[in-house]
């Protein structure tokens, strides 16, 4: 886990997002949270490792999400290298 990130201020954010109960919730709290553009980078991020877990190609991942190559391979990077956030919730969302 990054130290750098782990701070009252980012526990209450992840504390807040745990007492949402349903995909309305989430889109009432990040629409008020989040830019369009900030919530779309995010879903876009998401998106990438999804079709990256896939084994996609960097170009039909590029064609299908809009993602730059640099974004593609800062997911792939996270997939590879990262703290296992996204292997943890593509198998809870598998179940």
């Amino acid at each position: 886990m990054n130290k750098k990130i782990h701070t009252e201020a980012v526990d209450h954010l992840f504390d807040a997002i745990l007492s949402l109960e349903s995909k309305d919730e989430c889109y009432s709290f990040f629409e008020d949270l989040c830019t369009v553009n900030e919530l779309m980078s995010l879903s876009q991020r998401f998106e990438v490792a999804a079709m990256l877990r896939k084994h996609k190609t960097y170009l039909e991942i590029a064609e299908k999400t809009g993602a730059s190559t640099a974004t593609i391979s800062r997911v792939n990077r996270s997939l590879n290298y990262g703290d296992d956030g996204y292997a943890l919730v593509f198998k809870k969302l598998q179940d």
